[in-house]
């Protein structure tokens, strides 16, 4: 129900899985890990509720128009907090990974807010940056063109062999966030 990809090059579908990528990884990784942290299972179990049903309803087309605007509000909300905790925590996987540090934080302060919604536009960011990619631009969704800004710099232009390295930089921040998470709670148990 998302992007027409009857109209899509090679290389846009490359651009498109990228950002699926980033974006999932705060929606479907670190939010969760995230409000499971805060609010334990019941508020990861919380999140994902809104978020599947923003995934499913939170579209700005007929025939989900009417209903998609309160789950689109509530994902924006809920994940308000995680999507900024994941861009900070994919550049430090991406130092970690010997990436562009330095670009991937210009690209992300700069082009952070080139999307529609508040959050997809911070992971994009980052990993457009630390890859030296140019993401996002216009696309067509239920046959409507969305024009919309481009996030990155085209450095280069987006090769098969960018998606393996998305996933790397993208299972090096679960881990890092994973190791965050845990280590926390460890401190607070020993503090406690």
């Amino acid at each position: 129900m998302g992007r027409d990809t009857s109209r899509l090059s090679d290389q846009e579908i490359r651009t498109a899985a990228l950002e699926t990528l980033a974006e999932n990884l705060s929606d479907g990784v670190i939010a969760p890990l995230f409000w499971l942290y805060v609010l334990g299972i019941p508020g990861m179990l919380t999140y994902k509720m809104i978020n599947t049903m923003d995934s499913m309803l939170g579209y700005v087309e007929m025939p989900y128009k009417n209903i998609g605007l309160v789950p689109a509000k509530m994902d924006d909300f809920f994940n308000f907090l995680p999507a900024r905790l994941s861009a900070l925590l994919m550049l430090l996987a991406g130092w970690l990974e010997g990436l562009d540090i330095r670009r991937g934080w210009r690209i992300w302060r700069r082009d952070r807010r080139n999307h529609a919604s508040p959050n997809s536009a911070q992971t994009e960011s980052v990993c457009a940056g630390l890859l030296g990619l140019r993401l996002a631009g216009d696309a067509y969704y239920h046959g409507v063109l969305h024009k919309k800004p481009y996030i990155g710099d085209p450095v280069r232009e987006i090769e098969y062999e960018d998606i393996p390295r998305a996933c790397r930089l993208l299972y090096g921040t679960a881990m890092v966030s994973l190791v965050l998470f845990c280590g926390i709670k460890l401190l607070l148990l020993l503090v406690i």
